[in-house]
Protein backbone atom coordinates (compact mmCIF):
# COMPACT_ATOMS: atom_id res chain seq x y z
CA UNK A 1 0.00 0.00 0.00
CA UNK A 2 0.96 3.72 -0.98
CA UNK A 3 0.31 6.33 1.49
CA UNK A 4 0.39 9.81 -0.32
CA UNK A 5 0.64 12.34 2.31
CA UNK A 6 3.12 15.05 3.52
CA UNK A 7 5.00 15.71 6.60
CA UNK A 8 3.11 18.86 7.93
CA UNK A 9 -0.80 17.53 7.58
CA UNK A 10 -2.64 15.96 10.72
CA UNK A 11 -4.91 14.14 8.67
CA UNK A 12 -1.67 12.40 7.14
CA UNK A 13 -0.29 11.82 10.53
CA UNK A 14 -3.63 10.20 11.92
CA UNK A 15 -3.23 7.74 9.48
CA UNK A 16 0.60 6.97 10.74
CA UNK A 17 0.16 6.93 13.94
CA UNK A 18 -2.83 4.69 13.50
CA UNK A 19 -0.97 2.35 11.19
CA UNK A 20 2.25 2.43 13.84
CA UNK A 21 -0.09 1.54 16.79
CA UNK A 22 -1.92 -1.22 15.02
CA UNK A 23 1.66 -2.86 13.85
CA UNK A 24 0.77 -2.19 10.40
CA UNK A 25 3.33 0.85 8.89
CA UNK A 26 5.52 -1.61 7.53
CA UNK A 27 2.84 -2.71 5.31
CA UNK A 28 2.84 0.88 4.28
CA UNK A 29 5.13 2.91 1.80
CA UNK A 30 4.49 6.70 2.31
CA UNK A 31 5.00 8.73 -0.17
CA UNK A 32 5.46 12.79 0.47
CA UNK A 33 3.01 14.78 -1.63
CA UNK A 34 3.44 18.46 -1.93
CA UNK A 35 0.25 19.84 -2.56
CA UNK A 36 -1.72 23.34 -2.24
CA UNK A 37 -5.34 24.86 -3.37
CA UNK A 38 -3.42 27.20 -5.63
CA UNK A 39 -0.79 24.47 -6.61
CA UNK A 40 -2.87 21.46 -6.70
CA UNK A 41 -0.67 17.52 -7.49
CA UNK A 42 -0.89 16.46 -10.86
CA UNK A 43 -0.22 12.44 -9.11
CA UNK A 44 -2.72 12.78 -6.64
CA UNK A 45 -5.33 14.42 -9.01
CA UNK A 46 -5.36 10.83 -10.55
CA UNK A 47 -5.62 9.01 -7.70
CA UNK A 48 -8.06 11.52 -5.54
CA UNK A 49 -10.51 13.84 -7.41
CA UNK A 50 -10.65 16.15 -4.72
CA UNK A 51 -6.76 16.38 -5.04
CA UNK A 52 -6.27 15.98 -0.97
CA UNK A 53 -4.16 13.90 1.38
CA UNK A 54 -4.32 11.56 2.97
CA UNK A 55 -5.52 9.18 0.14
CA UNK A 56 -4.13 5.62 0.45
CA UNK A 57 -3.66 3.15 -2.28
CA UNK A 58 -4.47 0.00 -2.10
CA UNK A 59 -2.25 -2.77 -3.54
CA UNK A 60 -5.08 -3.36 -6.54
CA UNK A 61 -4.62 -0.16 -7.08
CA UNK A 62 -8.04 1.11 -5.45
CA UNK A 63 -7.46 4.74 -3.77
CA UNK A 64 -9.34 5.51 -0.26
CA UNK A 65 -9.83 9.16 1.24
CA UNK A 66 -9.81 11.08 3.96
CA UNK A 67 -8.34 10.01 7.23
CA UNK A 68 -11.21 8.29 8.81
CA UNK A 69 -12.24 6.00 5.89
CA UNK A 70 -8.02 5.12 5.86
CA UNK A 71 -8.31 4.54 9.41
CA UNK A 72 -11.43 2.62 9.15
CA UNK A 73 -9.84 0.11 6.49
CA UNK A 74 -6.64 -0.15 8.76
CA UNK A 75 -9.03 -1.29 11.57
CA UNK A 76 -9.95 -4.68 9.33
CA UNK A 77 -6.39 -5.64 8.69
CA UNK A 78 -5.23 -6.37 12.09
CA UNK A 79 -6.17 -8.20 15.58
CA UNK A 80 -5.54 -5.49 17.89
CA UNK A 81 -7.99 -3.19 19.73
CA UNK A 82 -9.80 -1.83 17.34
CA UNK A 83 -9.26 2.10 16.40
CA UNK A 84 -13.40 2.77 16.42
CA UNK A 85 -14.89 0.26 18.58
CA UNK A 86 -17.61 -1.92 16.56
CA UNK A 87 -20.53 -1.24 19.01
CA UNK A 88 -21.27 0.58 22.85
CA UNK A 89 -21.06 3.81 23.78
CA UNK A 90 -17.25 4.12 23.35
CA UNK A 91 -17.48 4.12 19.41
CA UNK A 92 -19.87 7.44 19.52
CA UNK A 93 -17.37 8.88 22.22
CA UNK A 94 -14.66 8.02 19.80
CA UNK A 95 -16.40 9.02 16.75
CA UNK A 96 -17.25 12.26 18.36
CA UNK A 97 -13.86 12.66 19.91
CA UNK A 98 -12.43 12.21 16.40
CA UNK A 99 -14.96 14.98 14.68
CA UNK A 100 -13.78 17.40 17.27
CA UNK A 101 -9.55 17.20 16.68
CA UNK A 102 -10.69 17.14 13.07
CA UNK A 103 -12.86 20.04 13.30
CA UNK A 104 -9.80 21.73 15.34
CA UNK A 105 -7.83 21.08 12.57
CA UNK A 106 -9.78 21.90 9.61
CA UNK A 107 -10.23 25.36 11.64
CA UNK A 108 -6.40 25.85 11.75
CA UNK A 109 -6.03 25.16 8.25
CA UNK A 110 -8.51 27.49 7.10
CA UNK A 111 -6.42 30.09 8.99
CA UNK A 112 -2.90 28.83 8.24
CA UNK A 113 -4.42 29.23 4.25
CA UNK A 114 -5.90 33.01 4.96
CA UNK A 115 -2.38 34.10 6.63
CA UNK A 116 -0.30 32.62 3.80
CA UNK A 117 -1.79 31.62 0.66
CA UNK A 118 -4.60 34.97 0.64
CA UNK A 119 -2.71 38.20 -0.65
CA UNK A 120 -2.34 40.99 1.78
CA UNK A 121 -4.96 43.07 0.28
CA UNK A 122 -7.61 39.86 0.47
CA UNK A 123 -6.92 38.81 3.97
CA UNK A 124 -10.12 39.08 6.41
CA UNK A 125 -9.47 39.17 10.08
CA UNK A 126 -12.54 38.50 11.67
CA UNK A 127 -12.38 34.97 9.56
CA UNK A 128 -9.43 34.21 11.40
CA UNK A 129 -10.87 35.17 14.95
CA UNK A 130 -13.71 33.31 14.10
CA UNK A 131 -12.09 30.26 13.15
CA UNK A 132 -9.73 30.19 16.63
CA UNK A 133 -12.81 30.96 18.29
CA UNK A 134 -13.75 27.36 16.99
CA UNK A 135 -10.32 26.10 18.21
CA UNK A 136 -10.18 28.13 21.97
CA UNK A 137 -13.85 26.12 22.42
CA UNK A 138 -12.78 23.16 21.45
CA UNK A 139 -9.11 23.28 23.80
CA UNK A 140 -12.09 24.41 26.98
CA UNK A 141 -14.40 21.45 26.29
CA UNK A 142 -11.50 19.12 26.18
CA UNK A 143 -9.87 20.77 29.50
CA UNK A 144 -13.00 19.83 31.38
CA UNK A 145 -13.49 16.94 29.37
CA UNK A 146 -9.84 15.01 29.55
CA UNK A 147 -11.17 12.08 30.86
CA UNK A 148 -13.75 11.49 28.58
CA UNK A 149 -10.21 11.47 25.99
CA UNK A 150 -9.12 8.37 27.50
CA UNK A 151 -5.57 6.99 29.12
CA UNK A 152 -2.74 8.63 27.14
CA UNK A 153 -0.35 5.90 28.28
CA UNK A 154 -2.74 2.86 27.65
CA UNK A 155 -1.65 0.06 25.96
CA UNK A 156 -4.10 0.68 22.97
CA UNK A 157 -5.06 3.71 21.68
CA UNK A 158 -7.98 4.70 19.91
CA UNK A 159 -8.61 7.09 16.71
CA UNK A 160 -10.53 10.02 18.69
CA UNK A 161 -7.30 9.84 20.91
CA UNK A 162 -4.87 10.03 18.03
CA UNK A 163 -7.59 12.80 16.57
CA UNK A 164 -7.60 14.98 19.44
CA UNK A 165 -3.17 14.56 19.88
CA UNK A 166 -2.61 15.48 15.67
CA UNK A 167 -4.83 18.38 16.32
CA UNK A 168 -2.89 19.73 19.20
CA UNK A 169 0.54 18.55 17.65
CA UNK A 170 -0.17 20.61 14.69
CA UNK A 171 -1.19 23.62 16.58
CA UNK A 172 1.90 23.58 18.22
CA UNK A 173 3.38 23.12 15.20
CA UNK A 174 1.85 26.47 12.98
CA UNK A 175 0.12 28.14 15.87
CA UNK A 176 2.96 27.49 18.67
CA UNK A 177 2.23 31.51 19.66
CA UNK A 178 -1.13 31.14 20.81
CA UNK A 179 -0.09 29.80 24.53
CA UNK A 180 -3.02 27.39 24.63
CA UNK A 181 -1.31 25.68 27.96
CA UNK A 182 -1.46 27.80 30.70
CA UNK A 183 -5.16 27.63 30.92
CA UNK A 184 -5.50 24.37 30.39
CA UNK A 185 -3.11 22.56 32.42
CA UNK A 186 -5.30 19.01 32.51
CA UNK A 187 -5.08 18.73 28.62
CA UNK A 188 -1.17 19.93 28.36
CA UNK A 189 -0.28 16.70 30.43
CA UNK A 190 -2.33 14.74 28.84
CA UNK A 191 -0.64 15.67 25.53
CA UNK A 192 2.61 15.48 27.20
CA UNK A 193 1.92 11.81 28.02
CA UNK A 194 1.11 10.99 24.70
CA UNK A 195 3.53 12.55 22.89
CA UNK A 196 5.79 10.38 24.42
CA UNK A 197 4.70 7.52 22.67
CA UNK A 198 6.63 6.72 19.89
CA UNK A 199 3.98 6.44 17.14
CA UNK A 200 3.73 10.05 18.53
CA UNK A 201 7.67 10.72 18.25
CA UNK A 202 8.30 8.75 15.58
CA UNK A 203 5.73 11.16 13.12
CA UNK A 204 6.18 14.59 14.81
CA UNK A 205 4.83 17.28 11.70
CA UNK A 206 8.04 19.44 10.23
Amino acid sequence: MKLLSATATPYGRKVEIAAIEKGLIDRIEVVPISTAPSAPHAGLARENPLIKIPTLVLDDGRALYDSLVICDYLDTLHAKAKLIPQSGARRWEVLTLHALGSGMCDAALLCRYEQVLRPDAFRWPEWISDQMKKVDSAFDWLEANVEAVGDPAGADVDLGQISVSCALGYLDFRFGYIGWRASRPRLAAWFAEFSKRASSQRTMPS
